[in-house]
């Protein structure tokens, strides 16, 4: 899954921002690659109002 953070973190409870930092999303436009796993999608419905997820298809 690609994630991107696309609003910003700034002036959001403390919880929002540290699932942002654990997911490795630091700045505004930050984007990583993640596989998906239950912990993940649960991280990611928490700041769903902050992120767009992509699916991205796995290289071997």
């Amino acid at each position: 899954m690609r994630i991107k953070q696309v609003h910003s973190g700034i002036g959001r409870p403390a919880l929002e921002r540290r699932t942002l930092e654990a997911l490795g999303l630091k700045h505004h436009q930050d984007a990583v690659v993640k596989k998906d796993h239950p912990s993940l999608r649960g991280m990611l419905y928490q700041v769903r109002h902050l992120v767009e997820v992509t699916p991205v298809k796995e290289g071997k």
